[in-house]
């Protein structure tokens, strides 16, 4: 199977800090690769490395063969970023924020042409938010926001979309929505990459799974994953006897995440 996210033995530190050692991982087309990992594993600093916003003290990123700066150049990965990482009081549209997702296919006048504005009303439409296009991006509501930012992925035609937590702080409604529309996106021959705390949500979701902290611990299918032994090499020896929801519930309590 093809590999469109290919990572090479790649190490990052912050100072003394050891975010990343050794992580090889390669991700097929067209499937979702659920990534997880208690706070401090390295999930995040691994999509930022990935994006090629974060360099790396060793190793490398291909994307679909291509270098992060290339491939972002390119427009071939999309991203679906924390939601504490982006300023809800900015005062654009929703339709504005899936504009942005054409801006690589505008030249530089970034002039919106016909084929733009139907990109993002099919991506709009797609995600369900023709009806909040207009709306300020902060007005939406979590689920919502994360749907937007999708749009985006899809108006840019991204072939490789990372979303970091997309289901922290949505409902379960928001959240089936957001698993249907991965799950069709992989469809479409897309390659996902999903961090996420959600471990019940995990079966319905990804194709398969990667356990990390700050190594890959485990990469296979998600029932092998959710084993409780491996669960125990990611979250520790008491998740034995926790459980998932347990388990899930002691990662989103974990202070200073190393990102």
């Amino acid at each position: 199977m093809t590999a469109a996210i290919q990572v090479r033995d790649l190490a990052v530190r912050y100072g003394e800090v050891v975010a990343l050692e050794g992580v090889s991982l390669e991700v097929p087309v067209g499937r979702v690769t659920g990534l997880i990992g208690m706070n401090g594993s390295g999930k995040s600093t691994l999509f930022k490395t990935i994006m090629g916003m974060v360099r790396p003290d060793r190793g490398s990123v291909l994307l679909d063969g291509a270098g992060p700066a290339a491939a972002r150049k390119q427009g071939l990965i999309g991203y679906v970023p924390q939601s504490e990482d982006v300023d809800w009081a900015f005062p654009v549209s929703v339709r504005d924020v899936v504009m942005m997702g054409r801006y690589g296919h505008q030249g530089p006048t970034r002039r919106a042409r016909a084929a733009d504005h139907a990109a993002v009303a099919e991506a709009l439409e797609r995600v369900e938010l023709t009806d909040y296009a207009d709306r300020q991006i902060g007005q939406l509501s979590g689920g919502q926001k994360k749907r937007a930012f999708v749009a985006r992925g899809i108006a840019q035609d991204a072939r490789i979309m990372l979303l970091d937590e997309p289901f922290a702080g949505v409902d379960k409604r928001s959240e089936a929505t957001l698993v249907q529309l991965l799950r069709e996106l992989a469809d479409d021959g897309r390659t996902i990459l999903v961090s996420t705390h959600d471990l019940h949500a995990l079966p319905q979701l990804a194709d398969e799974a990667v356990l990390l902290l700050r190594r890959v611990l485990f990469h296979g299918s998600v029932a092998e994953a959710l084993q409780p032994e491996n669960l125990a090499l990611t979250f520790g020896l008491d998740v034995l006897e926790q459980g998932p929801r347990e388990a899930q519930h002691d990662e989103r309590n974990v202070e200073g995440d190393a990102a």
